[in-house]
C-alpha cells in the first residue's frame, strides 16, 4: 500500500509541475494577443484614415492558409488552428469597424 501512495504522490507532484508550465503558456499567449492587437487597432486606424474597408478577404485567406501550415508543421490540428485564427480576424474586423464609426463621427 505504501508504494502505491508514494507513486500517487509522485503523479501528483507532477501533473502540479506540468499545470505550472501550461499556466506559463497561458500567460505568453495572452500576452501574445494583447501585442497583436495593439498592431491591429494601428491597422484599423489607418484603415479608417484613408476610407479602407474594414475586412481584407485576400489577406485573411492567405493568414488562414498560412496559419494551418504552420499548424501541420507543429503536429497542432490545421483545423482547429483555422477556428482560432477566424475568430480572431472576427475580433479584428469587429474593432476596425468601430474604429472606422468612431472616426467619421
Amino acid at each position: 500500500m505504501g508504494d502505491d501512495a508514494n507513486e500517487e504522490a509522485k503523479a501528483i507532484e507532477r501533473l502540479g509541475s506540468i499545470r505550472q508550465s501550461i499556466d506559463n503558456i497561458d500567460a505568453a499567449l495572452v500576452h501574445l494577443l494583447a501585442e497583436r492587437f495593439k498592431f491591429t487597432q494601428q491597422v484599423g486606424t489607418l484603415k479608417a484614415e484613408y476610407g479602407l474597408p474594414a475586412a481584407d478577404p485576400q489577406r485573411e485567406q492567405e493568414q488562414i492558409q498560412r496559419l494551418r501550415a504552420l499548424a501541420e508543421e507543429s503536429h497542432l490540428d490545421p483545423a482547429f488552428a483555422e477556428k482560432f485564427l477566424t475568430f480572431i480576424i472576427a475580433e479584428v474586423i469587429h474593432h476596425h469597424e468601430r474604429i472606422a464609426t468612431e472616426s467619421t463621427r
